[in-house]
């Protein structure tokens, strides 16, 4: 390396000694801990264990039944959900008039920006037995029941696309603004429909921010645990029990912090394994 190019890397140096003071330290701690049978209580020192947390894990079918919720509340609330509505609200959007482009805008920005513990609250309000959806379908003569008992997982999907909707809206908005108006119009008088036009216009102009958006959406999705918690704490039984809960009941409830940590790591491997296809399909020019 020249002096020249030691020159220039110079100012990168404290983000670089922060990254990998606050970031890759704890990630590399935790990746020791993981192959280690560390526990919280009721043990004078831990001892290395290699792949049996690992093992462990895999044969364990509560953690197989965490696997397969957090894909159907990656898939149902993150991939189908906030993708599909926020495309669909920045879509109809363009085509409202400015209040009710305000007046929408501001409604879901707000699900948004609520802190995690308050969305969880107000869904929890609105699924419960007695709670608000019950009370509609009472109103229109229609059959209620208890959804955080009978449709646990899809309630709360549904809490997770209600607050998260905004930000694939944003996303959205800004890709479409950038479409050139001639095109579009160009396609209107060739007789093309609004769905040929969407399918052969909008989407392959706007896929690397679909690319972008699902990317950001399936990570964040992956780590949600204040809105679950808060709704169902997992239950009823662990019939809502992704892997960010699972992992904490291992590591903090049972006391089997080794555990815990090594079903952590498999987390971030599932978030990197999406992370992968997606950056492919970023690479991948229109």
């Amino acid at each position: 390396m020249t002096p020249r190019s030691l020159t220039r890397a110079l100012p990168l140096t404290p983000a670089l000694v922060l990254l990998l003071l606050f970031l890759a330290g704890p990630i590399a701690y935790c990746a020791w801990i993981a192959f280690t049978d560390l526990q919280l209580t009721g043990q004078a020192q831990s001892s290395f264990v290699g792949f049996e947390n690992f093992r462990t894990a895999f044969r364990d079918e509560e953690f197989l039944n965490a696997v397969w919720l957090t894909l159907v509340f990656t898939v149902v609330s993150s991939l189908v959900g906030q993708n599909t509505l926020g495309l669909a609200l920045a879509s109809l959007m363009r085509r409202a008039s400015k209040p009710v482009r305000t007046l929408t805008g501001g409604i879901v920005i707000t699900a948004w920006v609520l802190p995690e513990v308050v969305a969880g609250f107000l869904l929890y309000a609105f699924f419960r037995k007695e709670g608000t959806l019950n009370a509609l379908l009472d109103l229109l003569h229609l059959p209620s029941q208890n959804w955080l008992f009978t449709l646990p997982i899809l309630a709360v999907s549904f809490a997770n696309v209600w607050r998260g909707t905004a930000f694939s809206m944003l996303v959205y908005t800004a890709a479409l603004n950038e479409i050139p108006k001639e095109i579009t119009e160009a396609a209107e008088v060739d007789g093309a429909g609004g769905w040929r036009r969407m399918w052969h216009i909008t989407l392959p102009m706007i896929r690397r921010s679909i690319g972008t958006n699902l990317m950001l959406n399936t990570l964040q999705t992956l780590s949600v645990f204040g809105l679950i918690w808060v709704m169902t704490r997992g239950g009823p039984g662990d019939r809502s029990q992704t892997l960010p809960l699972f992992m904490y009941e291992q590591a903090f409830q049972n006391s089997m912090i080794g555990y815990g940590t090594a079903v952590a790591l498999l987390l971030l491997l599932v978030g990197s394994l999406f992370s992968l296809v997606y950056m492919r399909l970023l690479r991948t020019e229109v």
